[in-house]
């Protein structure tokens, strides 16, 4: 399966350019980012556990909708040959199983600098009813022209 992404170059960014990334959270991708972290954290892999807590069920771990804003920026906005330099994160919302989450990052500011840009976007992950689980800023080194 060939990978898209996109060619934004240092000299075509904008304020205000936008992209995102959506996907149905399933078991499998939780129990997938429990194995590949080490966060095991019943709240999201032990339903009698979870069931207990303030969600009454198990969740999606919050990096794992975090990481979807990682994939927007290094496949789309800016895309390939960005480095992620920041994050900060607030998560709002839960991320509930089969949730179709949507991460979406948009251009705030640009920064230059002698030898590159930086470039600063607000981030988000929102689900399929629009309520935003997860926001923050980011901080990268978009690719050069």
């Amino acid at each position: 399966m060939a990978v898209e992404y996109a060619n934004v170059k240092e000299s075509e960014i904008k304020v205000g350019m936008t992209d995102s990334i959506s996907k149905k959270v399933t078991e499998a991708d939780v129990n997938g980012f429990a194995e590949t972290t080490g966060d095991h954290n019943p709240a999201h892999t032990d339903e009698e556990y979870a069931s207990h807590t303030q969600f009454k069920t198990r969740i999606a771990h919050g990096m794992l909708g975090a990481s979807l804003i990682s994939a927007v920026l290094g496949m789309k906005l800016p895309g390939p040959g960005t480095i992620y330099l920041g994050q900060d994160l607030k998560f709002t919302h839960p991320i509930h199983f089969n949730d179709v989450i949507t991460a979406k990052v948009t251009v705030k500011e640009i920064i230059p600098k002698k030898k590159f840009n930086l470039v600063i976007l607000d981030t988000t992950v929102t689900n399929q009813a629009g309520d935003v689980a997860i926001e923050g800023t980011a901080t990268v080194i978009p690719p050069k022209d």
